[in-house]
């Protein structure tokens, strides 16, 4: 078994280990957990490292392929009669979806330290959740895909209806009900591509190599897209994403935005874009338009919000629409911006949610206006808030900063399949949301952090804890990180969209250079 199986075994096992430790050993629990999570963490360094060494001698040949070259591959044959095979393997868009899967993993473990309503199936649901996302990022057999899909998606509906706040169990069943629906499309589209394929399998690199009719793919691409769109919160599908984000748990909540959502984003552009470049181009001003209204939309409703998780919940939606409209501008610059976006907004949300959940159990309200003055008992917390904050609107050193100017730059580029004077009007539209975003940051900041303490009981309250430190830290560091260094990721991530743009400009598939 190769290090990419690993990825997907290791925190599976660690699934099956916490669920043979009897309920009474809690603090075993929590260390298995943790444990688990920080192999997983060492693995994720190995496979980059690995992926590096294996990818640095191919960056001339990937510039004419069309086929994207996977390393670390691992591919048997399955369920032959259908053409199923377990097929797995890495590029540099899925080893950053790896990296920031497992920081927040590790740091969502850390961040629920102190969990102690039926601690057990918390921290095994929540494996099996990370189980799935890794399976997700590394599977290029789309009935494998799917099933990883499956598996990532369902464990929230026990994860916020058990352990959840307020309305918990309509927020369960809306997300749930309405991930489901997107998963119908996206299965639909597989099966497509299967059939009209005429190859009997489901390995996506020999599906790329079918060039299918302009008309299927003006069919099934809007299918994929929109499919994967429900779980990024594509508009008008995003309403299930605030009433799931407010009533989740803190790690949940960090899992959910930080990398659930993002798997939206991945597989638009892995299996929608790679697969039908036709029906992209012929989409991706009306996909640019919707959009385009996600980010300006949940801009203004986080302004709206008076409850910190439905103010950092709109945010996201907003984030998110950086994604996806990065994706749909079909340019090297936009695509970067996205998965650059992906990462950033992930690892910025994660943190986000990690501090409400932390400052929510030291005051035990989320009303953004019964706050005030906590930078004076909270420290350490309130740094950290201002860390994601300001990542959050963007300001040059940090991470959002580096992400959104790609995607504004791609979207200002434009495309040759579309008008680009609209493209520019959309893209000047969505730079709007950069004053909105910092009106409403600042104000929350503000609000929450400054000023004189509100309440009395306010005084005695505690700063972050060693763990709470530990996972704030790591995912306050990054943000730092990619904003000061971009070039070390956008250096892991470019490579590997050379297929796709050179897809969308129809080179012939003698470029392609397969598997290694």
């Amino acid at each position: 078994m190769g290090p990419v199986s690993w990825l997907i075994a290791l925190p599976f096992l660690t699934t099956i280990a916490v669920v043979l430790t009897p309920e009474r050993h809690w603090r075993l629990i929590r260390w298995i957990s943790l444990v688990g999570t920080g192999l997983g963490l060492i693995l994720t360094a190995a496979v980059t490292y690995l992926y590096w060494i294996e990818a640095r001698a191919d960056i001339e040949l990937l510039r004419s392929a069309t086929v994207t070259k996977l390393y670390l591959v691992e591919q048997v044959m399955w369920f032959k009669p259908l053409g199923i095979q377990y097929f797995v393997g890495v590029d540099g868009i899925s080893v950053s979806m790896i990296i920031l899967t497992s920081i927040i993993i590790f740091c969502g473990v850390l961040a629920s330290w102190n969990v102690e309503n039926r601690t057990k199936e918390f921290f095994a649901l929540l494996l099996l959740l990370v189980t799935g996302v890794f399976g997700v990022f590394v599977s290029y057999d789309l009935f494998l895909f799917f099933m990883f899909y499956e598996l990532a998606v369902l464990p929230m509906y026990l994860l916020i209806g058990v352990w959840g706040t307020g309305p918990k169990e309509y927020a369960a069943m809306k997300l749930t009900l309405m991930l489901l629906v997107g998963s119908a499309f996206v299965l639909v589209g597989f099966l497509a591509l299967y059939h009209e394929s005429g190859l009997h399998t489901f390995d996506l690199q020999q599906l790329a190599t079918i060039h299918y009719s302009d008309r299927f793919q003006w069919w099934f691409f809007p299918m994929i897209f929109v499919g994967f769109g429900v779980i990024g919160a594509l508009f008008p599908f995003h309403t299930w994403s605030p009433d799931g984000h407010s009533s989740a748990p803190t790690a949940v909540s960090m899992l959910h935005a930080g990398v659930l959502m993002k798997l939206g984003g991945y597989g638009a552009l892995r299996i929608a874009v790679y697969a039908l470049p036709e029906g992209a181009k012929a989409w991706g001003l009306f996909f640019m338009g919707l959009t385009t209204i996600n980010i300006l939309y949940g801009s203004f409703g986080a302004i709206m919000q008076r409850d910190l998780k439905y103010f950092t919940a709109y945010s996201s939606v907003s984030h998110c629409g950086f994604v996806l409209f990065g994706v749909a501008a079909l340019n090297l610059m936009g695509l970067k911006g996205a998965v650059l976006q992906m990462f950033s907004h992930g690892i910025m949300t994660g943190l986000f949610f990690a501090l409400i959940g932390m400052v929510y159990g030291r005051t035990h309200t989320r009303i953004i206006s019964e706050m005030g003055g906590l930078a004076k008992v909270m420290p350490w917390l309130a740094t950290s808030f201002y860390i994601a904050g300001l990542a959050s609107l963007g300001l040059p050193g940090l991470s959002g900063f580096v992400a959104e100017t790609h995607v504004f730059l791609g979207g200002f580029f434009g495309n040759p399949w579309s008008s680009v004077m609209m493209t520019r009007v959309l893209t000047i539209i969505a730079t709007l949301s950069i004053v909105v975003t910092a009106v409403y940051v600042l104000r929350g900041l503000a609000m929450v952090f400054q000023g004189p303490i509100t309440k009395p009981h306010f005084e005695e309250l505690g700063d972050a804890t060693l763990t709470e430190r530990l996972s704030t830290g790591i995912l306050a560091a990054t943000l730092l990180f990619v904003g000061i260094l971009p070039w070390l990721i956008i250096d892991l991530i470019e490579p590997s969209l050379y297929p796709f743009i050179n897809r969308l400009q129809g080179l012939a598939a003698a470029g392609a250079i397969g598997t290694l």
